[in-house]
């Protein structure tokens, strides 16, 4: 049974790390958006490092771009890109100021504002389907580019912030190839997941996208 989680904000501080050390702390915290219609809250369950010009992974490898600019920012922000012409994926920048890196949010179990979640996911067959996979996160916390940049440690009710929650010990953690990485990246082992969890995504080996003829 998870414990009730702890609802204190991770501070600043938390995210002024090595991209490798945030990465797997996130597990077990929970994510809020505030939205208009009340709050959706998702407990954080797969993750993957992102470490930036040490990473060919990374957006950042080739250095800052209008694109991932959030990423070389203060640590604790939120950096939300656009992929494949029609989905959103969500990021929480960590590391210091200058120095790109992010944690992609995989996968994440909605224990408040489910309905609301329903509503933006209705292919999903079932709850612990609202959130499972970085896009599905996104669609079901109605995250978009407008989110890009948050300070999601901000004092002044930010419409996304990170809670203490209840963090996973790490018996219980579990890493893997990254999903769907292709090249000298695809090998670095930097996803991490709840062992056993419901909501973690499925790993899929990169595929290259083959050209019409």
């Amino acid at each position: 049974m998870i414990a009730t989680p702890d609802r204190t904000p991770l501070a600043r501080e938390f995210f002024d790390r090595p991209v490798l050390e945030v990465a797997p702390n996130l597990l077990g915290r929970v994510l809020v958006r505030t939205t208009p219609d009340g709050p959706i809250a998702l407990r954080i369950t797969e993750v993957e490092a992102y470490d930036g010009e040490n990473d060919p992974g990374s957006h950042a490898f080739r250095g800052r771009t209008a694109r991932n600019g959030v990423m070389f920012g203060p640590p604790g922000h939120v950096y939300v890109y656009f992929t494949y012409g029609m989905w959103h994926c969500m990021n929480l920048v960590c590391g210091p100021e200058g120095r790109a890196s992010a944690v992609l949010l995989r996968a994440g179990e909605v224990i408040e504002g489910a309905e609301q979640a329903r509503k933006r996911r209705i292919s999903a067959r079932n709850d612990k389907e609202l959130a499972k996979g970085p896009a599905r996160l996104a669609t079901a916390l109605d995250v978009d580019r407008a989110l890009d940049g948050t300070d999601a440690c901000s004092p002044e009710d930010p419409p996304l912030t990170v809670l203490t929650g209840t963090p996973v010990h790490s018996d219980q953690v579990r890493n893997g190839p990254r999903t769907g990485v292709a090249g000298d990246g695809g090998v670095h082992p930097w996803r991490f997941w709840i062992a056993d969890d419901p909501t973690v995504s499925p790993y899929r080996a990169h595929v290259p996208r083959r050209r019409q003829t």
